[in-house]
């Protein structure tokens, strides 16, 4: 997605060979313009799969979700990661590890929300070691739901979790991939 790639290019941060800051438009101010071109792109890529719901984890995940879901006209379940007071009943648990925070958090979906049967498209913000992937991937097949594909905005191509998900099977549509990040330069997939 040649407006995406242009966006990261400009306005993306490289913080180290393996950390991309994109705050200014993606994961903390939020560019809602880019945000519906890319709702539109994941619809385009999927149109050929039924879509019940579109799962994500929170925070970032969630806008890019809600703008793919209202392309599908679907609702969007996000994965919480913390405990709270208001996830009451049964849910579903997968753990997971954040290599940028160094630590493993249990993220939950309510089995209220995540049933068996269901087709569900995963989307998040970006694709690395592939680990957010799988703990949402977990949980839809502990809801014995079927897994449609995962949508990323941003796979890092230098980094395993997209050939991990691909040798699995798991049909993977990313809007950009970068091969490379060294200083100021970005190398994108072609």
């Amino acid at each position: 997605m040649d407006l995406l790639k242009d966006r990261i290019s400009k306005d993306g941060e490289v913080l180290s060979r393996d950390v991309l800051k994109v705050d200014s438009f993606l994961n903390h101010q939020m560019d809602v313009g880019l945000l519906d071109e890319m709702g539109k792109e994941f619809a385009r890529l999927f149109c050929d799969v039924k879509v019940d719901k579109i799962v994500t984890v929170e925070a970032s995940g969630i806008a890019v979700a809600c703008f793919a879901a209202r392309y599908f006209d679907v609702p969007v379940v996000f994965a919480k990661k913390h405990a709270t007071s208001t996830l009451t009943g049964e849910a579903y648990e997968s753990a997971v590890y954040s290599f940028t925070k160094q630590t493993t958090f249990h993220i939950r979906i309510s089995k209220k929300y995540l049933k068996p049967c269901e087709n569900i498209l995963v989307i998040d913000d970006f694709l690395a070691n592939g680990k957010a992937a799988l703990g949402l991937i977990d949980l839809v097949h502990q809801a014995g739901a079927n897994l449609m594909g995962v949508g990323v905005v941003i796979e890092k191509g230098f980094q395993n979790g997209g050939d991990i998900l691909r040798k699995m099977g798991i049909r993977v549509e990313s809007l950009a991939i970068i091969e490379a990040m060294n200083g100021h330069t970005i190398t994108y997939r072609v």
